[in-house]
């Protein structure tokens, strides 16, 4: 039992590409990383890394080595799993990466924390691209496809760009029939916080070249909301976001017939990893309950 702590550090290490994430990961310095590493280096008799000033990779020693490492700690987690799920329900700390857009996730994230009261959620809302494995979360949820094949995914819904006004701001301006007459209209507009740059309203193909005036722009989505429900005008938000809104009838749908869009909400956590009962919990509730909570 006393190889395995050097075995994860070695671990972490070839799977992050850096002493210092890997030692953030184990929450110890990157130097003690680095001193596992080399103790077992010494021990096994054979470099397991190659290293530089800026980067470390493996040597087709250290490469073999961690598949077998892989199997080894795949092993520990099935056999700590088999156990965790006859001893009740699932605890522990659970460290999560949302959108900001997660924010309007919040219903589905408190039904799971009064349905799971053991469970800790250390949630981060960023629209920051995080580096699951790098910054040491459990699991993110994003929005569009994924490309990384370090990470497991899956589906938890999907959801459509609308366009929408409040019932005062229709009365008062008129109800657009075509896309070309947005621009005599107010339009609210989204911000991304990762590029500066305006998200595209989902005007079907051959109507997207319409200048949409830019009444006004924010960065997260809630005074979106709230901007088109006082009638300021008219805004392109999630429908997920306003079901609430549509059923009271406080928000109406402009130009159904003239947009087209259609997004994905993905869980995603490591590869390397078997689903502890916690973050399995987690991933079943919200694929059930996050569009209808």
């Amino acid at each position: 039992m006393d190889s395995l702590g050097p075995l994860n550090a070695f671990v972490q290490a070839a799977e992050t590409r850096s002493f210092t994430a890997a030692g953030r990961q184990l929450r110890v310095s990157s130097s003690a990383i680095g001193k596992a590493v080399t103790r077992l280096e010494e021990r096994l008799g054979v470099r397991l890394f190659h290293r530089s000033t800026r980067t470390i990779t493996l040597t087709p020693e250290g490469a073999r080595f961690l598949e077998r490492c892989r199997r080894i700690f795949s092993e520990i987690e099935a056999a700590e799993l088999e156990i965790a799920q006859t001893q009740g329900a699932p605890r522990g700390k659970l460290r999560l990466s949302l959108p900001l857009a997660g924010m309007l996730m919040m219903p589905a994230l408190s039904a799971f924390m009064r349905a799971y009261p053991e469970i800790e959620l250390d949630l981060d809302f960023t629209d920051r691209l995080v580096d699951v494995i790098d910054e040491g979360f459990d699991a993110v949820v994003r929005a569009g496809e994924v490309s990384d094949s370090r990470l497991m995914t899956r589906v938890l819904g999907t959801f459509r760009l609308i366009l929408v006004a409040s019932p005062g701001y229709v009365a008062l301006r008129g109800m657009p029939q075509t896309p070309g007459d947005l621009a005599a209209h107010a339009c609210l507009h989204h911000r991304y916080a990762t590029n500066g740059k305006l998200e595209p309203w989902p005007l079907r193909r051959g109507r997207r070249d319409v200048e949409l005036p830019t009444t006004a722009v924010v960065n997260t989505i809630e005074p979106l909301i709230a901007m088109a429900e006082q009638g300021f005008g008219i805004a392109c938000l999630p429908d997920f976001a306003l079901r609430r809104q549509l059923d009271a009838g406080t928000l109406v749908t402009v130009l159904d017939a003239h947009t087209d869009h259609s997004g994905t909400f993905r869980m995603l956590w490591p590869s390397s990893r078997h689903l502890s009962p916690k973050l399995r919990v987690f991933v079943d509730f919200m694929a059930q309950s996050l569009f209808t909570a």
